[in-house]
């Protein structure tokens, strides 16, 4: 279902588990990057009210998510501090086309590969943290992200036509893997 190259690593957690508190930060931060993405295919792609409609739906709930995730931290006594980010995004989004029309059908991909990671790791979160608070919230999260994900690949799809879309998503998703991979150090939702 969600089109991944490769589950993630089964160590990822236990690497993770006891800097939970950078975690949240840098979900926080995670949900804003993803209604800037969702936001700037509006603003580019301006002409396209379908996309426009069915994005400013996920600009609204991934603003809704960082509100959610700010109170976590606040409730744990957290906050939100800066965050070097990891370098998953932006590897990623250096595999993709730079010209329209590619450019599109890449961004839209590539947004659904990282709400499919997003999904996946909210599962492992929801399944492993102690805290029964947040495990779940995470628990619900995933459907979310399973849905933007599904929702950012039928646009693709819608507009590009199944096989061109599918094909390029094979060949994005083994870049966001290499991304993911390429990702270490610091511990992040979107670290090795």
């Amino acid at each position: 279902m969600l089109h991944l190259a490769a589950p993630t690593d089964p160590g990822w957690f236990d690497r993770i588990k006891d800097h939970m508190p950078i975690v949240l930060v840098d979900h926080a931060h995670l949900e804003k990057r993803a209604a800037s993405t969702a936001l700037s295919m509006i603003f580019r792609y301006a002409d396209n009210a379908d996309l426009a409609v069915e994005l400013s739906a996920v600009v609204r709930e991934e603003m809704e998510h960082f509100e959610r995730v700010v109170g976590k931290l606040l409730e744990r006594g957290l906050t939100l501090d800066r965050l070097e980010p990891a370098p998953y995004a932006s590897k990623l989004v250096k595999k993709c086309a730079k010209k329209d029309p590619d450019a599109l059908l890449d961004r839209l991909l590539a947004a659904s590969l990282i709400e499919a990671r997003s999904c996946e790791r909210f599962q492992i979160l929801a399944d492993n943290v102690e805290d029964p608070d947040l495990s779940a919230f995470y628990a619900e999260l995933y459907i979310d992200e399973a849905r933007h994900h599904t929702l950012y690949t039928s646009m693709a799809r819608d507009m590009f036509g199944k096989d061109r879309a599918m094909s390029r998503l094979d060949e994005l998703a083994a870049a966001e893997l290499d991304a993911l991979r390429a990702s270490t150090g610091e511990p992040r939702l979107h670290c090795w």
